[in-house]
């Protein structure tokens, strides 16, 4: 019998040419599927992030309607701040003309008594063309329709020869400043006779009555 040596465990067969850790039993690799993240976890990460996506676009699509409609009103804010820049400048032109129109009447009728010369003629030409280069505009012409938004009858009077409500004097001027009406023109107006018939018609009946009646 062969006696075994105590303190020696048997060892396993080892081929020729093999390493001892060839002979050492090998840890089983994990599987590529319990590597892999599962698909449920991947699901619900995209969903996360479409929803911060939508938070986003939200939120930038707020702040974009919030500069919008500040800019809207600051563009409002400047067309309200040029509006009334030019009313006060119209305003504050059209008081200086009309503490003007009494020294342009007086030189209106130095002008009609032939007192318009010399001196007194340059300074007053230079001050009606000062006055038209602000934009003053005279109006009133005999002849002329009345309009009473335009017109003020100071006189009045019937005439033949008139169809209308008509301007037959004109006895102050009137001033408009762009479509500001400073000062109406004061008139003397003519109306048609009462009960006269119009020219028009007295023409159209003394040519029926010439050429007769048309024979059938």
């Amino acid at each position: 019998m062969t006696e075994e040596t105590p303190g020696f465990d048997e060892k396993p067969d080892v081929p020729s040419g093999a390493t001892p850790e060839d002979a050492e039993p090998k840890a089983a690799s994990p599987s590529t599927e319990e590597g892999a993240a599962p698909a449920g976890d991947a699901s619900l990460q995209i969903a996360g992030l479409t929803a911060q996506l939508d938070q986003v676009r939200k939120a930038l699509e707020e702040r974009t309607g919030d500069l919008q409609r500040l800019q809207a009103e600051f563009q409002n804010y400047r067309r309200r701040v040029e509006r009334d820049r030019v009313t006060v400048k119209e305003i504050a032109v059209a008081n200086l003309l009309t503490e003007l129109l009494p020294v342009l009447d007086d030189i209106g009728r130095a002008r009609e008594h032939g007192e318009f010369v010399g001196g007194f003629k340059s300074v007053g030409e230079s001050l009606e063309t000062v006055a038209a280069k602000m934009g003053l505009q005279q109006f009133g012409k005999e002849g002329e329709p009345f309009d009473p938004t335009i017109h003020e009858a100071l006189m009045h009077s019937y005439a033949p020869d008139v169809t209308e409500t008509t301007c037959v004097a004109i006895l102050q001027p009137g001033y408009r400043f762009g479509e500001r009406t400073i000062r109406p023109a004061r008139v003397a107006v003519a109306e048609p006779q009462p009960g006269a018939q119009p020219v028009k018609a007295e023409d159209e009946a003394d040519d029926e009555k010439d050429n007769g009646p048309e024979e059938g």
